[in-house]
């Protein structure tokens, strides 16, 4: 590696294919030719829209190495010559296909929703296909980004022999708690479908009016408009989406979907199987995808090379709330396109899966620096932090005692957060500002400041010892840093429906900390009145804590700006938050220095 930010902090006996290298370019030499649209024939008979760019001056039985996605936003626009995958892959010698999934796009079927088993048997008609071209090496690298990132996961469950590698950046690796983090239901998702439904009639929504052109109407037809027509027929039959906050457990959620779990860590066997090496990118900022990324990691034999840093969804924009500079730490795109071609160059000449390795790469806010590791936890030590009177964040526990928390339905959170950047309606960046905007709607503790520099990094666990007025509620913590000058900084958070506090013991997930199943039969009531405990982890991440910074623990029962209110009638809860020996704490993942 060549950049000292980096290096210094890398494992020793580094792979030259599995890294990361932080003043990668990519050379970008050849021009791109003609856009060509077909029809392929998939499961059942459906047919799918696919467009095929090649390299400008290729004959016809010129064989190239093929970049596949497999999309739900539309293949392209009408009127467009290209679409954005083209554009970024041609260019560096690949020939690139771009299929509309089926019921969207121009492709022929009907979407049910985030993925079905029949999209995902379709894969394995296109990879025939393309397989099968003259202008085809047979060999295919599955590419994407979110949804599509989502696909490159389940083309590679397929097992097919055409495909040598898959780089799913910023993947919902487990859809269901994307979807319900901690069993609460996340609106964002509610936006996100009424987003796809509107373009799967072609239609702009008040979801997608003011996005790129990628994001609104306009699907571009195979052949003549006729087909295109009869094809949103097909679309309009598809079920409408029911809002989240109509589920209320894990095992409901499946009946919806007759009992099919289509997340790619459910998935994860049949990715393993297939052997195919995986670059993964996430960040610390993006829904839950860090917590996906290191689910993978522990779950997929996969050689695999995960990169975690400081961005938006998509990777476009970095974030670190300790520093301001945090562009001069985190790859631009650029930087990051050049680090997949090196990987997919590997996957197709075979050395990635000669070369098999699994590491994590990641990066630490405050610090500014790369680290890399081939085991996750990192080795840390739990340092506990108690809630304590005088709204103190204390080393020891203080006098027995609680404090109390009127829920106000109506309080939010900034719209520019970890969860509206996965699909919702703001910018999609992330900016958290100075968390003591929501001060009153939320009970916060602040310990002293620190003697030393303190790094976190792994996953932070709360231990609540609450009493509520209501049988139900959702709990969330929010772990911050404060700065001399009194701003507060957002580090990481996380949520819990009180009802599913049950710890699963057997999660294949436990050493991480306290894991929920989230199913209806081990779900239970609160009884108001009575104390209760309620363990469980914050999302993962990695920060250097300067000295003379302080820690600040904030406990909240709601945000309605991405959450639905639980319960949604009735009184809004007062919750009751103990301290003392048997009060509420915070376990934190302390890196010894």
């Amino acid at each position: 590696m060549t950049d000292s930010r980096l290096q210094a902090h890398a494992e020793p006996n580094e792979n030259p294919v599995y890294r990361l290298d932080l003043s990668a370019k990519a050379a970008g030499r050849e021009k791109l030719g003609p856009l060509e649209s077909t029809y392929v024939y998939a499961h059942e008979g459906v047919r799918l829209a696919l467009d095929v760019v090649r390299p400008m001056g290729d004959s016809a039985d010129h064989k190239r190495n093929i970049i596949l996605v497999m999309t739900c936003y539309g293949r392209g626009k009408n009127g467009e010559t290209s679409n954005q995958y083209a554009d970024l892959f041609v260019p560096e010698g690949y020939a690139v296909v771009v299929g509309d999934v089926r019921g969207t796009g121009a492709s022929f079927g009907v979407w049910p929703g985030h993925r079905s088993r029949e999209e995902i048997l379709d894969f394995s008609y296109v990879l025939d296909w393309i397989a099968s071209q003259p202008w085809s090496t047979g060999n295919v690298l599955a590419y994407g980004v979110s949804y599509t990132a989502n696909s490159a996961d389940l083309i590679a469950s397929r097992n097919h022999p055409a495909l040598k590698g898959i780089v799913p950046r910023y993947v919902d690796y487990d859809i269901f708690f994307e979807t319900y983090p901690g069993g609460v239901p996340n609106l964002t998702l509610d936006r996100w479908s009424r987003l796809v439904e509107s373009l799967n009639r072609d239609e702009n929504s008040e979801i997608n009016a003011d996005r790129a052109s990628t994001l609104r109407a306009g699907i571009r037809p195979v052949g003549s408009q006729a087909e295109l027509t009869a094809a949103l027929q097909e679309h309009a039959r598809a079920p409408s989406f029911q809002p989240v906050e109509q589920t209320t457990s894990f095992d409901d959620w499946l009946s919806r979907r007759s009992g099919f779990d289509f997340s790619p860590q459910a998935s994860a066997d049949l990715i393993s199987q297939s052997g195919v090496p995986i670059q993964n990118w996430g960040s610390w900022f993006d829904s839950g995808s860090p917590l996906g990324s290191i689910r993978r990691f522990l779950l997929q034999s996969n050689p695999m090379n995960i990169i975690l840093g400081p961005w938006n969804h998509g990777g476009r924009k970095p974030y670190d709330p300790l520093r301001t500079d945090v562009q001069d730490y985190a790859p631009i795109m650029a930087v990051q396109h050049a680090n997949d071609i090196r990987f997919i160059d590997a996957c197709f000449t075979g050395q990635a899966a000669l070369q098999a390795d699994k590491v994590i790469h990641y990066y630490t806010c405050g610090e500014g620096s790369w680290k890399s590791t081939r085991s996750w936890p990192v080795p840390a030590v739990r340092q506990r932090w108690h809630i304590a009177s005088g709204s103190r964040l204390s080393s020891s526990p203080s006098d027995t005692g609680y404090d109390t928390l009127q829920v106000d339905r109506e309080l939010g959170d900034v719209l520019s957060n970890r969860w509206d950047t996965n699909g919702g309606i703001g910018t999609w960046e992330i900016d958290y500002g100075d968390r003591r905007q929501f001060d009153a709607a939320r009970l916060a503790y602040t310990s002293d400041p620190l003697q030393s520099d303190m790094e976190i990094t792994g996953h932070p666990v709360v231990d609540l010892n609450i009493t509520s007025t209501r049988e139900d509620g959702i709990f969330f913590v929010y772990l911050e840093a404060v700065k001399p000058d009194g701003t507060s900084c957002y580090l990481t958070e996380g949520q819990l429906r009180a009802r599913h506090r049950k710890v699963w013991a057997a999660s294949p997930f436990a050493a991480l900390g306290p894991q929920q199943s989230y199913l209806e039969s081990d779900a239970e009531p609160l009884t108001p009145g009575e104390p209760t405990r309620l363990a469980f982890m914050l999302l993962p991440m990695s920060a250097l804590i300067p000295a003379g910074y302080s820690l600040r623990v904030c406990v909240a029962g709601s945000e309605s700006t991405s959450f639905a209110n639980i319960p949604a009638d009735g009184a809004p809860p007062q919750l009751q938050f103990h301290r003392g020996p048997h009060g509420c704490y915070i376990d934190l993942p302390v890196v010894e220095r």
